[in-house]
Formats: structure tokens, C-alpha cells, sequence
């Protein structure tokens, strides 16, 4: 009787403790920007106490003064000279350059990268896990490979920011009737959160699933 109790309690806390500190160190680490403005404006001067949750929304007013800057031609050349400046110191281009794909890669509207939730074989043959679709493997790389392969992202579990990326051959990969949001979170309970009580419906190229791919 105790351990029942006991684990429904859990149940309950360790959700909204985990929420309460995602949250908390969300909002604190975006408070930091408070930092940016003068001592003057600062709560803690004028109002001689620090209230939680203003460097959010000073974030958020940031991030859209930046995209409206950005959007007309004085805020382009603006945008192309400080990139050009990067451009000009070595470790920093190599880094931003780098992140900069991968932002505009995620955050693009006609992008395709995490659009697809897949089922792939991996570590070995007869083992399946869930993989994101993030593009198609190009440049050199491109070159080496014959037939259609796909770029894929393996995440893994409790923590699905770390992961393998591979390339896969498409006829080897099986499209989800799943959300992102599904698989994710199928990802992060290791299985105990099931995306729906039906079974998705799968498409694998243009042949019918299989449970195991022979290889040649």
C-alpha cells in the first residue's frame, strides 16, 4: 500500500519539479540580459529589488527588433558587413559559419531538416530505433555514395540533444505517420510514452515494409 502511494506521488512531483527547473533556468539564463542595459535601468536600481522574468521579454523584444532590422536593405548591409567582418577572424569565421548553417538549415520555413520522424535499423540488422530526417547527404560526399541515401539523426535517450548522425539508404529508412512532438517525447520516456494508441502507418520508399532489409 506504501509503495503504491509512494510511486503515484511521484508520479505527480517529478514531472512538475523537472518542468519547474527547465523553466527556472530558461528564465534565468535569459534574466542575464538585464545585464546588457545601463545601471540605471536596472529594477534593482528603481525599484531596488530583481523581478523574474524581465530579461525574457527584453530577449523576445531583442530577437524581433533583430528580424525587423534585418528585413529591410539597411539592416542587409548591416547583416553583410558584421559578417564580413567575422569572415575576417580565422577561429570565429570556422564557428560562426558553422552554426549559421545549421540555424538557417533549422529554422528555415521551406527547410527540411527534423521535418520527418523515421524508423531506422541501428546499432546492427534487426534492431529499430527512432531517427529524425535532417537533409541529403552533398558535396564530395555526394560522390561516393550510388543510389538515393538520406541524412538522418539518431538521438538518443533520456537526452535526445546527443546523438549519431548517419546516411542511410532511403529504401532503408521507413517514414512515420508521426509528429515530431510524438517522437520525441517517444524518445525521451525510452518507449513508456507511446505516440498513440492506433498503429502508425508506415511507407518505406515506394515497396511495402519490411521487418528485416537484406543487404547486397
Amino acid at each position: 500500500m506504501f509503495k503504491r502511494y509512494f510511486i503515484t506521488g511521484l508520479l505527480i512531483w517529478v514531472p512538475l519539479v523537472i518542468t519547474m527547473w527547465v523553466m527556472n533556468l530558461l528564465v534565468s539564463t535569459m534574466d542575464q540580459t538585464l545585464l546588457l542595459l545601463p545601471l540605471a535601468l536596472q529594477t534593482e536600481k528603481w525599484l531596488g529589488v530583481h523581478i523574474p522574468g524581465l530579461g525574457v521579454l527584453l530577449t523576445l523584444l531583442v530577437v524581433f527588433l533583430t528580424g525587423l532590422l534585418a528585413a529591410n536593405f539597411i539592416g542587409q548591409r548591416m547583416v553583410r558587413f558584421w559578417e564580413g567582418v567575422l569572415a575576417r577572424i580565422p577561429v570565429v569565421n570556422s564557428i560562426y559559419n558553422g552554426v549559421k548553417q545549421v540555424s538557417d538549415t533549422l529554422f528555415s520555413p521551406s527547410g527540411q531538416a527534423f521535418r520527418k520522424a523515421l524508423l531506422v535499423q541501428y546499432p546492427r540488422q534487426g534492431s529499430w530505433t527512432i531517427a529524425f530526417q535532417t537533409g541529403i547527404p552533398g558535396g564530395d560526399v555526394a560522390n561516393h555514395l550510388r543510389g538515393d541515401f538520406v541524412s538522418v539523426y539518431v538521438p538518443t535517450t533520456p537526452n535526445p540533444t546527443s546523438g549519431f548522425f548517419l546516411m542511410m539508404p532511403k529504401a532503408d529508412v521507413i517514414e512515420l505517420e508521426m509528429s515530431i512532438d510524438e517522437a520525441l517525447k517517444y524518445v525521451i520516456s525510452m518507449g513508456v510514452v507511446s505516440p498513440g494508441s492506433k498503429t502508425a502507418s508506415v511507407r518505406r520508399g515506394n515497396q511495402a515494409p519490411q521487418a528485416n532489409t537484406q543487404q547486397e
